[in-house]
């Protein structure tokens, strides 16, 4: 059940108030490395128009840095002091959020678990960025004692679609990549006529556009993957409810 650590960032949920939701971690994901659950595949459950949301995340933080929060290397396998979620943005109107420790700020190696809850009157789809400060634990110089450096980290991944009942069931399958991870090539699958698609666009992680293509019909579209360097890339699917971005990696 490991994920990626990307995608663990996701749950650290901001701000708990008086009247959040609670929740408890659950006893199933403390034996595990790292992770969040749900991932960003089977992301988070649909809302409708003016009903009450509420849904739990568990994470677990990982203790070390890895190569996917470090691109660069140069910080891996560095010892993981804490986490801090500084922000979360876009959660509809009227949607808010609350850790099981008020301040959301955790220990490497800690697992935890958030809700999101709320109402809204604003149909749409909803993509979440986090933005964390993270602190580690790096030996600058051998022979002395390790100096805790802090740094500033945006990560997407997750969305809530909220729409009626009609709209929800036109859109419920999630658009997804295979395989995943690649090697030379990635299919764009779930893309339907409800949704009305009408672009893709491939990034890297840093938001860089590597090919863009114009959707003109419900077809899974192809990419090939030659030529790119390993590493964690995004496709953005733009149709009729907002943009979905799914998560892959290339090896």
């Amino acid at each position: 059940m490991k994920k990626l650590l990307i995608l663990s960032l996701s749950t650290f949920l901001l701000t708990a108030a008086s009247w959040a939701q609670s929740c408890t971690p659950g006893a199933n994901y403390v034996d595990s490395t790292y992770g969040v659950w749900p991932d960003t595949t089977q992301n988070l459950p649909p809302a409708l128009v003016n009903v009450a949301y509420s849904t739990d995340v568990n994470f677990k933080v990982p203790a070390t840095v890895t190569a996917e929060l470090d691109a660069t290397g140069q910080f891996v396998g560095s010892p993981i002091q804490g986490f801090t979620v500084t922000g979360l943005t876009g959660l509809p109107s009227g949607y808010n959020y609350g850790c099981n420790i008020t301040s959301c700020t955790y220990a490497g190696g800690a697992n935890g678990c958030a809700n999101i809850y709320g109402t809204t009157a604003t149909a749409g789809t909803y993509p979440i960025t986090i933005d964390v400060t993270a602190t580690v634990l790096v030996t600058l110089f051998p022979g002395l004692p390790p100096t805790p450096v802090t740094q500033s980290v945006s990560f997407p991944g997750y969305k809530i679609i909220v729409g009626s009942a009609g709209v929800i069931e036109g859109i419920i399958n999630p658009i997804s990549v295979s395989p995943n991870p690649a090697n030379s090539s990635i299919t764009v699958n779930g893309i339907t006529s409800a949704m009305n698609a009408s672009e893709i666009v491939l990034t890297n992680v840093e938001g860089k556009t590597i090919e863009r293509r114009t959707v003109s019909a419900n077809t899974n579209l192809t990419f090939d993957l030659n030529g790119l360097n390993a590493g964690i890339y995004f496709i953005h699917v733009s149709h009729a409810n907002g943009v979905e971005t799914v998560k892959f990696m290339k090896n």
